[in-house]
């Protein structure tokens, strides 16, 4: 049996790549070459850019797999480039594209166009088709249909699912960073937007690929799904994640907890999920009842993992991949809205204090009769 990955040189994909192995699979892995990964030495690399269609039709002449995962490239070319190279095809986007107010990508400022949605949200709901979107991600939501409509035709058996905010060794976006990056700065305190109250959907990296690979142990029942797919044991507000990530590190910040409507507008001197003003919570009752899909790692120990192996192998300051993760490391910025929301939060809130309130007095909904026939 044959397998591909497209990709796999990020945090979920050598763990793909490891379970094929397991499972028997001669595995090959399609990827640019940027990025090598170690892997077996019976693993092939084949290099080409899965972005264009013309370079996967080159890559894929006379080849054919048992099963695809496509985790890297375009969607919508990776099911045009597979018809006809797979009888099984297993995909992967974001979820943040397709839920409508979860993020408009191509914004300069994304957090300023939030919308509130169900917690959590069901795969079905109607925000994951809901107009009014941006381009990438109305883009998003064509390649996901793309997936499932070959599927209907006959090409392939499809399964896509809808990825979290991963994290995990490897990841080539860490969000952990941000947190990371300040302790190894020195830096003492952390702006925490809203009180960090927002619950966001996560994936440690080895939950996820097992997700995806229980799309292959379940063939039949995962045919022309689409799965939502995170941690399902424990959901993290950005203060927990941020306690947690630092605690792990020996670090314990003064958290600065300044309401979203007191923050300059476009805002964005702080770790980047703790811009979100709503939660994301992704619904997993139909990944864990079809695919008896549950975490094989505590978020608590995928957590540890993540924050002592960027630790030990951190990004460099400046680089390509720090810039793109939205965090301009402005400590100046910071420490200048730091003071101004200590001092002047001081005197709104004393003078807020000082305002007259009405005089409620809390009383017990349920009566406690002091002797026989008392009616309260």
């Amino acid at each position: 049996m044959k397998a591909l990955v497209l990709g796999g040189t990020g945090a979920t994909g050598p763990l793909i790549i490891d379970g094929l192995l397991q499972r028997g699979y001669e595995v090959s892995m399609l990827h640019r070459g940027i990025h090598e990964v170690d892997t077996p030495p019976e693993v092939e690399h084949i290099h080409a850019d899965p972005h264009w269609p013309e370079s996967l039709k080159s890559a894929l002449e006379g080849r054919s797999f048992d099963v695809v995962f496509g985790v890297y490239g375009r969607l919508k070319i990776t099911a045009e480039a597979f018809k006809g190279h797979t009888p099984r095809l297993i995909t992967v986007g974001g979820a943040v594209a397709i839920y409508k107010g979860w993020m408009r990508i191509t914004e300069r400022h994304p957090q300023q166009w939030f919308e509130v949605s169900p917690v959590p949200i069901p795969e079905d709901h109607p925000l994951a088709t809901a107009p009014g979107v941006d381009t990438f991600n109305q883009k998003a939501r064509d390649a996901e249909q793309a997936v499932i409509r070959a599927h209907r035709e006959g090409h392939y058996m499809a399964t896509h699912f809808r990825y979290p905010t991963v994290y995990g060794p490897r990841n080539v976006s860490p969000q952990e960073w941000s947190i990371i990056r300040r302790i190894r700065d020195g830096r003492k305190q952390i702006i925490v937007p809203g009180g960090g109250s927002t619950l966001v959907s996560r994936g440690y990296a080895e939950n996820v690929a097992h997700g995806l690979l229980l799309a292959l142990d379940h063939s039949d029942a995962a045919a022309g799904q689409i799965y939502n797919i995170a941690d399902e044991s424990q959901t993290l507000t950005n203060r927990e994640w941020i306690r947690l990530v630092a605690q792990v590190l020996g670090q314990e910040f003064e958290f600065i907890e300044i309401p979203f409507d007191m923050l300059p507008p476009a805002f964005g001197d702080a770790p980047p999920p703790t811009l979100f003003p709503y939660h994301q919570v992704m619904d997993l009752t139909k990944i864990k009842a079809e695919l008896g899909y549950r975490d094989i790692v505590p978020v608590d120990r995928g957590i540890e993992l993540t924050a002592k192996w960027f630790w030990d192998n951190p990004l460099t300051a400046g680089s390509d991949v720090e810039v793109l993760l939205g965090d301009p490391f402005n400590y100046e910025a910071e420490d200048r809205l730091i003071h101004g929301y200590l001092s002047e939060g001081r005197l709104l809130r004393e003078r807020l204090r000082g305002m007259p309130v009405s005089d409620v007095r809390f009383e017990h909904p349920y009566p406690h009769p002091k002797k026989p026939g008392d009616l309260r």
